[in-house]
Parts: structure tokens; sequence; C-alpha cells
């Protein structure tokens, strides 16, 4: 209607439904603190093993992962072939390299492989309130002198950060409702669900992780 992408009103109860679903998902799932943590540890072993690549140090993987290994991809240069390489990666280059990777000498990307593949990962604090740097500093001072790292390599392994999530966007992704009378509302507006227009709040939480037992 208008240019405008739109729900008839009647259809209002599944738009609630599918809202409501969207958050338990994002914080039951998508957002739950396993999946934070792992997430947060493949990022981890990527950058670590650019960063021993950028050092000379050969590390295996797939011709499609080795490209954005050593090659810097940014908006200026992400072009068609660039594409077509992206597209060939899978999981299985990643699994495949994070295998291979547990035998490296380098301590760290050898560490945080392993934790992948033996489902040890590192443990997860999250909070409502964000992690006290007196807080951080202790586990990353107690990391550090435990298995004897830099900071750069206790960074690793010790880090914090934050998680948003909004249900709702009610300015970039919002619903339109088409009453019966013609008219077109924001469905936040004429629902009389009351958590809705909390759902288009964000909410933050805070979390901090770091090794639980001996790594």
């Amino acid at each position: 209607v208008n240019n405008q992408l739109v729900v008839e009103e009647k259809g209002i109860y599944s738009v609630e439904k599918f809202l409501m679903a969207r958050r338990f998902m994002y914080w039951q799932a998508y957002l739950h603190k396993t999946g934070v943590v792992a997430e947060q540890l493949l990022i981890s072993i990527l950058k670590r093993a650019r960063f021993l690549i950028s050092k000379g140090i050969k590390l295996n993987a797939s011709k499609s992962l080795l490209f954005f290994l050593t090659t810097a991809v940014d908006k200026n240069n992400f072009d068609s072939k660039t594409l077509n390489i992206f597209a060939q990666l899978d999981d299985v280059d990643i699994l495949s390299a994070i295998k291979a990777w547990q035998d490296t000498e380098d301590f760290v990307l050898s560490k945080l492989c392993k934790m992948i593949i033996n489902r040890r990962l590192l443990h997860i604090k999250i909070k409502k309130e964000p992690i006290s740097e007196k807080r951080f500093q202790e586990k990353f001072q107690e990391t550090k002198n435990r298995l004897q790292l830099n900071d750069e390599e206790t960074s690793y392994f010790v880090f914090k950060g934050i998680l948003e999530n909004k249900a709702y966007d009610r300015y970039e992704q919002n619903i339109n409702i088409l009453k019966k009378n013609g008219k077109i509302v924001d469905v936040a507006k004429l629902s009389d669900h009351l958590n809705l227009n909390a759902l288009s709040k964000t909410v933050t939480k805070y979390y901090i992780c770091y090794p639980k037992d001996a790594v």
C-alpha cells in the first residue's frame, strides 16, 4: 500500500507471536552463552592464524581460507572475484583448518583450537551490569601468570564484551498494519500486547570470558 509493505489488521496476532518468538530465540539460542563463547573462540582462532601468517609462519588451510588470511579485504577492493572466493568457503574449510592447527607449535593457536575440538570452551559470565575493571584484571593477571603468557597472548583467553538485542526496531525495520479503515499504523502502537513496546527497546548485557580450569 503506497509502496509500503503492510500486514492486514487481522494478522496482528501472528505478528505479535513472531516478535515474541524472535526475542526468546535471541536470548535462548542465538545469544546463548555457549554460542557466544564458541563464536568468540572462532574469531580468536582466525585472528591468531592471520597474525602468525603475517609473521611468516606457514599454516595449512584451504586455498579459499588462506586467501582471506593473507589478504586485507574491505569495501574498496571487494569485487566479484573476492565474492566468488568467499562463496567457496564453508564450515568444512574452517573445521579442517582447526583440526590441523591443533598441532601447531604456537601455544595460543594450538590451545584455542583444542578448546573447540574437545568442546572445552572458556568459562563465560553474563551480567546485566558492566564487568568491573577490577574483576577483569584479576582474571587477566591470574591467567597470564598461570599460563606464563604476555599481555597480547593472554587477551585471547581473557576478554569481555557487550551483547545487545532489540526484538523490534520501530525506526529501521518497522512492521506496518493496515487497518480496516485504510489507515497504516505501526504494530507497536496498535497492539494491545503489553510487552510489544518493550521489545522495541535495546536490551544490553555484558560478558566476561576466561579459562575456569587449567588450559
